[in-house]
């Protein structure tokens, strides 16, 4: 297959590409290196990338629309789009609301333009989140669970996504593919995320922000275990009856439930140096706990996610020392 991957010098795009590259496929990667967070990461990333054959790479806003739909020509035989461009995180919503209604909304509908036109391809894959199921307190989250009540604009982005993707695959008949990705972490993780961010206050001996004062908990998952998830939906091709939309969504999660105390106890084992902890009360458009139902992701792509955080984090600890030389 020819996967059209964008956010490729991103945390999930990148590791989703060199799994691609490895097995023989062809990827066309596109991302604008921006600089929500430290561009030389993303850099190196992509650095990774470019060593293998196969891999060409557009730096491209996917909210611009003309730069994006002037690839048309050269995208004829792309098969996959899997679009992972997004703005990220919850907590920056509330500081620039607008990088996320251009990025996540605008890319979103510029990328299914672009998708619906290419004719080769098969299926249209993109980034969705857990944070879609707002303020519910049923669990496990199951993908059937009512999500019209999202807690920030992150989350409303997100859900926004999937209602557009909805009505793509109505009006062209375009499979659709929604992701709800589950707090990954590991190698080459987002600086603002928080196995990273810790790590980076606790070996400078700086306290570390804990929210809710510690009552959260996660479905903490290990990168290769969502590669593993986005791998098994673009090499399990759908169809629905006739006059159904084809599209779907799945959970990509641990379906576990982890404390963040016990997370924060895992990076101080590996670190072999205790936290200080700082307190903190629950962040606005945060939630306390998020769990992931994942049977049909089972059922329907073979997935199978195995790493626990007590094999995941030393796995990041190790990466963090050599990639910044500690």
């Amino acid at each position: 297959m020819k996967v059209l991957i964008t956010g490729a010098a991103g945390f999930i795009g990148a590791a989703l590409a060199l799994k691609l590259l490895a097995r023989g496929d062809e990827v066309v990667g596109i991302d604008n290196l921006n600089d929500y967070y430290d561009v030389s990461l993303k850099n190196a990333r992509l650095a990774n990338v470019r060593q293998h054959k196969g891999f060409v790479f557009h730096q491209i806003n996917i909210a611009d629309r003309d730069a994006v739909l002037a690839l048309e020509d050269s995208l004829a035989d792309v098969t996959h789009v899997v679009n992972l461009a997004a703005q990220a995180g919850v907590r920056y919503s509330l500081i620039d609301p607008y990088a996320y209604v251009e990025t996540n909304v605008m890319g979103m509908v510029v990328m299914m333009e672009l998708a619906r036109r290419l004719p080769k391809l098969e299926q249209y894959v993109y980034a969705s989140s857990s944070s879609v199921y707002g303020g519910n307190t049923k669990m496990p989250f199951a993908v059937e669970d009512p999500v019209e009540k999202p807690l920030s604009l992150y989350a409303a982005t997100k859900r926004c996504d999937e209602l557009m993707a909805y009505t793509y695959a109505h009006l062209y008949h375009m499979p659709c593919t929604g992701l709800r990705f589950f707090t990954v972490y590991g190698p080459w993780g987002r600086p603002d995320m928080a196995a990273y961010m810790f790590t980076t206050k606790i070996l400078a001996g700086k306290p570390i922000p804990v929210f809710n004062k510690g009552d959260m908990r996660r479905d903490f998952t290990y990168i290769d275990d969502v590669v593993a998830g986005v791998v098994g939906v673009l090499d399990h091709p759908f169809s629905t009856p006739d006059g159904t939309p084809p599209t779907r969504i799945y959970n990509i999660g641990n379906s576990q439930t982890e404390s963040l105390m016990d997370y924060i106890g895992e990076l101080e084992k590996a670190l072999d140096k205790k936290a200080v902890y700082d307190f903190m009360p629950m962040q606005p458009g945060d939630v306390p706990e998020t769990f992931a139902d994942i049977e049909s992701s089972k059922r329907e792509l073979g997935y199978s996610p195995s790493t626990t955080i007590c094999e995941g984090i030393p796995k990041f600890v190790e990466w963090y020392k050599a990639y910044h030389k500690v």
